[in-house]
């Protein structure tokens, strides 16, 4: 496809239709808003959640819009609170080769419009697609390389598009209308790694889904605005934030190659660069049925960069700090064979036991022949022998893919907590057979729990 890469791209966004995607490419989108939503009701439990429930709280005073597992706020505020909660929690999306999270941007806004205009089900399955789509395209022309080694972070920066992309398109842009929303978009990309160890490497996922919300909103509005923001000379995303990027990635079998298909998901909450290790310890423990009193080390392999992300938390603080941490994770699988959010309450990571073991007895290493999120676990036992496991692909990767069973029993793991039994099977359903929905405000009443909650009180009385 030919042309300006903003164009082309601006042009499958606002021209894609449900018969244009294959039908893998479509079920895979419903894995992935499944997983999204799994992630949003865990993520009420979120440390930093009700800070950014105040701020959403205060963009405006409205309440037409949904939370997902909560009550209801404003169209922008209950976008930024959906973002961060899909995020909460260290469970969502990557895309790994450009360590992006595209759920929490795409899919609250697309969320809010579709259930404000009371669109379809097969319109939400087409923006989701578009958005995912224009996101990861956009990043596989960044050459993340060097995008990485000038500090930015891809949510914040890329995400806006994605966004843009999924509200462009079901408010029904032409391609020209959908490349003035990409330049609103860009014109708000931002995100550092300057953040990271923090809470705000979050934040700049619900504020790029905003953003998004914004920029297309402003279009819709007829608003003037570049329409080659990506690569226009002076200020251009790929002549400002990398090299000049590789902007024929962006538009290379478009339609035909689906890069939204390299999206991965995470069975397990912890940062998405150390699932290669959780994979293999999975293994050790359930393989090789290993337990903490065998093991006299657990030795580490990861690649360089994952080991500079993660291999620094040996003596983690509170729950963040142990959702990130390489020694944490590998000490509590161990102990618990299990890795769920309530191995991240203080009543486990503060176990002096544990907190001892992940320090003294875990050893974390970077490997020069280990690359990405490939890991390798050595666990030495106590009668002198070693164990080895090898991790190329975590499970959740477009290599070793969740199957739908899988991401509905996450969905279930975490909804149980804000939702009825029944409305939990309802969202499964809905979402199994999304092109059959009649309107997406149907979905949304079903993931509001604030009527739910009230309905079981009232039958309690």
């Amino acid at each position: 496809m030919a042309g300006d890469a903003t164009k082309v791209l601006a042009r499958f966004a606002a021209t894609l239709n449900y018969h244009d995607i294959p039908e893998r490419v479509r079920e895979n989108c419903k894995n992935v808003l499944l997983d999204t939503l799994a992630c949003a009701v865990a993520g009420h439990q979120g440390e930093e959640t009700h800070q950014i429930a105040a701020l959403a709280s205060g963009l405006a005073q409205s309440s037409e819009s949904s939370i997902i597992g909560g009550d209801r706020l404003s169209l922008a505020g209950a976008t930024m609170l959906n973002g961060y909660l899909i995020t909460a929690v260290t469970m969502c999306d990557i895309h790994r080769s450009t360590l992006t999270h595209v759920t929490p941007e795409v899919i609250p806004p697309a969320l809010a419009i579709a259930e404000r205009d009371s669109l379809s089900g097969r319109d939400l399955l087409v923006a989701i697609a578009a958005g995912c789509e224009t996101t990861t395209r956009i990043g596989i022309g960044l050459d993340y390389p060097e995008f990485r080694k000038r500090g930015w972070h891809g949510p914040g920066v890329i995400g806006p598009f994605g966004a843009a992309a999924a509200v462009g398109r079901l408010l029904r842009f032409d391609p020209e209308t959908m490349a003035k929303a990409f330049g609103l978009a860009g014109s708000q990309a931002a995100g550092t790694f300057a953040a990271w160890g923090t809470p705000t490497v979050k934040f700049h996922q619900c504020r790029g889904a905003l953003s998004g919300l914004m920029a297309a909103l402003l279009a819709q509005q007829k608003f003037l605005a570049t329409r080659e923001f990506l690569t226009a000379k002076d200020g251009g995303l790929y002549n400002t934030y990398t090299n000049g990027g590789k902007t024929e990635a962006v538009t290379a079998d478009l339609g035909k190659r689906w890069e939204l298909e390299q999206i991965a998901l995470r069975l397990w909450p912890s940062a998405s660069t150390i699932q290669g290790m959780i994979t293999a310890m999975f293994e050790l423990v359930e393989k090789h049925q290993v337990g903490p009193d065998q093991v006299s080390k657990l030795r580490i392999s990861m690649s360089q960069p994952a080991f500079d992300l993660h291999g620094g938390f040996a003596r983690y603080k509170a729950k963040f700090d142990a959702l990130l941490s390489t020694h944490y994770a590998a000490a509590v699988i161990l102990h618990d064979r299990e890795l769920s959010l309530a191995q991240f309450e203080p009543a486990r990571y503060d176990d002096p036991k544990l907190r001892r073991f992940a320090a003294e007895q875990v050893e974390v290493k970077p490997d020069p022949r280990l690359t990405g999120v490939q890991a390798l676990v050595e666990a030495e036992t106590v009668d002198g022998k070693t164990i080895a496991v090898r991790c190329d692909h975590p499970r959740g990767s477009a290599e070793n893919p969740l199957s739908r069973a899988q991401v509905e029993y996450k969905f279930r793991t975490y909804a149980t907590t804000r939702l009825s039994d029944s409305r939990v099977e309802e969202v499964i359903g809905a979402v199994s057979r999304l092109e059959e929905l009649g309107s997406a405000r149907r979905l949304m009443d079903m993931l509001r729990a604030g009527d739910d909650r009230r309905l079981r009180a009232s039958a309690a009385a």
